[in-house]
């Protein structure tokens, strides 16, 4: 079975910096992709980032240029650097990874309960 867990979050002043780790556990075999989705109060949850296999990345508008996504392959653990944090990026912060494993041998996408972020003074 593999399972997410999220760690990192906590509040933070406009301006600061935070990193969001994502461990990975289980009888994985392959990752497809990884990414980083948020999930605001009274908002749809909205993809962040997405890093693929190859090195690929992407990032939304509104992060490009603060927000940096890693990954650990030894470790399969991916990372999300938030600078220049400001208070709309307060939210819940989700890890998702696209992977097989020996239990799923197909592609199937992978969700943490996700990390509070929040952005105050």
């Amino acid at each position: 079975q593999v399972q997410l867990v999220e760690s990192g979050g906590g509040l933070v002043q406009p301006g600061g910096s935070l990193r969001l780790s994502c461990a990975t556990s289980g009888s994985i075999l392959a990752i497809n992709l990884m990414a980083w989705y948020r999930q605001a109060p009274g908002k749809q949850r909205e993809l962040v980032t997405t890093l693929t296999s190859s090195g690929g990345t992407y990032y939304a508008d509104s992060v490009r240029g603060r927000f940096t996504i890693s990954r650990d392959n030894t470790k399969n653990t991916v990372y999300l650097q938030m600078n220049s944090l400001k208070p709309e990026d307060t939210a819940v912060y989700y890890c998702n990874v696209r992977a097989t494993s020996l239990r799923t041998p197909t592609w199937y996408d992978y969700w943490g309960l996700g990390t509070q972020v929040t952005v105050s003074s």
